[in-house]
Formats: C-alpha cells, structure tokens, sequence
C-alpha cells in the first residue's frame, strides 16, 4: 500500500497542478544555470592558468608613442642592438639588455636587428624573450639585411666578396661593420647585447668607452649621424682589413682611428675634437680581466660604491655564457638583473 505521506503529497500536487508545474520548471532552470555558471568559471580559471604560463605579464611595460612600422628607416635617437648570427631563439642575457634600455629610455626607440629574422610582414618566432619584449611599447624587432644596410657606404663592395663567409671571426667582424655603419647612416646609441643598462645614455654623445689601458671598445657607441670619425671609422675598416686577427676591426680599429683623430699617443678619459673617450667605469667598472668578479656575492654598500659612476655594466658574455648563476642570490649580476631588468628576472626565477 501507499504510504499515507505520499499518498496526502499525490493529492495535494493533483489538485494544484499549476503551481507545482511552476515549482518543477524554476527548479530545473535553477540547477541548469547553476551547472552552466560552474562550467564557464572553471574554463576561464583553467584558460587565465594556460595564458599564465605560455605569456609573460606586461605588468613592467613602459609608456611611450607609437613605434614606426617594420621596414621603416629608423629614426635619429635610436637604440640599437644587433644578432649577427642566424639564432632566433636569445637568452636571458639579450632579453636584459634590451629591457633595461626600454626602461632607461622611454622616450627612444630601442631597435634590435636580427639576421635570423625573415623579411616583410613575417611574424616573429613564438619565444618567450620576443613575448616579453612586446610588453615595451618602445622595443622595435626587425630583421638585419647586410646588403641594404652596407649599401652606399665603403663595406658595400667589403661585404660582397664570395669567399667572406669563410672567415674564422666572420660574425663578431660583421657585427663590427655593422655598428659603425650604424651610426654613421642614423646616429644614436649602439650596445652589445650583452650590456645591462643602468641610467640613461643620451647625453653620452659623440662618445667610446675605454675599456682597460690604452685601448677603447666599440660595445657602447654614441655618434650623431654622418659624423666625421665614424666616416673614418669606415674607410679604416675596409683599408687596414685584417679577417685573421680578433679585434682588429674592433676595438682595436677605433684606438687606431682615435690617435690619429686627436693625435695622441696614448688613450686616457678625454675629449678630442668633439669625440670622448670615457673613463673604464662609466662603461667597463668590471675589467674583462675580472669578469668573475660578476658571480660572486656584493654587498648593496659594496655595489653602490662600485657603480657609482657607471651608466651601463658590460657583462663579458664571451667569457662568462657558460657559468652558472644562482637565482636568487647575493652575486653582484643576480643583483642587476633583479634592479634594471625585473622582467626578465622574474622569467629566470619561474624557470
């Protein structure tokens, strides 16, 4: 038999059938858009988790105007870097120096050439130091054609030569040629890539580094365009080439092109003609003789008294790429990366 509770709720629903209709059909709406609700939250939560992990935050970008098209002629003021090799896929060293230019320099556009890079419309290669860098409204990524860059300039016919590619220093001699045709062609600042810039350098005009006694370097350059040293520069690179000596169409082509230009002798912090030669620790605080010096704990008393002169610290990656630095920690570049490029440090941290 029915039990009697049933039995007085059969009743009661036969003789309201109208409102227990109502009753079921708010109940069924309510539990669908509850499971609806509950769906869609997870697949935002698990989508933001999924976008977290393959973008880097834009939570560091710097405020600047519109940056120019890809292609076009870069503008007076630029910051320049260059990839002279094929590599599309740079380090966390080349992503610090680029992001502590941006952030020195809002107001110019830091414009870095790849030879790796195709040309026209092609977009750039799904790598999470292009990602980051997209964050700086102010950062231009562009490929480096030789040709067109050396075209009109003393290396045109330099660079066409067919057995160039054969040469034993062929990269670091065609990031050399690039650098002064640089600054010859456009003017502004060219940086090695392996810089972490600490103040702006703009008022460093017309001006080298030097980067031990005697000798300057060409990893920081500061020209305005067409300028007379830099035409030299060119010529010298082309008259007195020599593919079988390293630095010889590096730092040791602007001392050559330097003494003549003042002339001097011997090089120390000074002013030539209107062409500086700044002192080791605006550029250099670190001689390439100490590079070690980079990994090994500083106090922040210690740091700021080393840097206190200093516009940009040269890492010597040559010499230190392969030395493993410890994330976080009290070593003097741990320190610079977490100060001057914090983006990136919070990259090498999650990695």
């Amino acid at each position: 038999r029915m039990p009697s509770c049933l039995l007085k709720l059969t009743r009661v629903l036969l003789s309201n059938k109208l409102r227990a209709l109502f009753i079921l059909i708010f109940m069924l709406v309510s539990l669908g858009y509850l499971t609806l609700y509950w769906r869609t939250t997870e697949d935002s939560n698990d989508s933001a988790l999924y976008s977290l992990s393959m973008e880097p935050s834009c939570a560091h970008s710097v405020p600047f105007s519109h940056p120019q098209p890809s292609g076009t002629p870069p503008s007076r003021g630029n910051v320049f870097f260059v990839e002279t090799s094929e590599q599309t896929k740079p380090g966390y060293l080349f992503s610090c120096s680029v992001e502590s230019a941006a952030r020195t320099h809002p107001e110019a556009s830091v414009v870095v050439l790849m030879r790796g890079l195709g040309k026209g419309n092609a977009s750039l290669p799904k790598h999470w130091v292009f990602s980051l860098l997209s964050c700086f409204p102010n950062v231009q990524i562009q490929p480096l054609d030789l040709p067109e860059l050396f075209s009109g300039t003393p290396l045109a016919k330099w660079y066409l030569w067919p057995l160039r590619r054969w040469e034993p220093y062929l990269l670091p001699v065609l990031s050399d040629a690039c650098r002064i045709v640089l600054m010859w062609k456009y003017g502004g600042i060219y940086l090695d890539t392996d810089f972490i810039v600490l103040r702006n350098l703009e008022n460093l005009t017309n001006a080298m580094g030097i980067q031990e006694d005697d000798e300057l370097n060409g990893a920081f350059l500061s020209f305005s365009p067409k300028h007379e040293f830099m035409e030299l520069c060119m010529k010298d690179f082309v008259e007195n080439y020599n593919a079988l000596i390293w630095g010889h169409q590096g730092p040791k082509l602007l001392t050559r092109v330097f003494k003549k230009w003042c002339p001097t002798r011997t090089i120390q912090s000074m002013s030539c003609k209107g062409v500086r030669a700044l002192a080791p620790e605006v550029l250099y605080p670190i001689p390439w003789e100490n590079w070690k010096k980079l990994f090994e704990a500083t106090s922040a008393l210690e740091l700021q008294k080393l840097l206190r002169n200093t516009f940009a610290v040269h890492i010597w990656n040559k010499l230190s790429h392969s030395t493993r630095l410890e994330i976080p920690s009290q070593a003097l570049l741990a320190q610079l990366y977490s100060q001057f490029c914090p983006a990136t440090y919070a990259k090498m941290k999650q990695d």
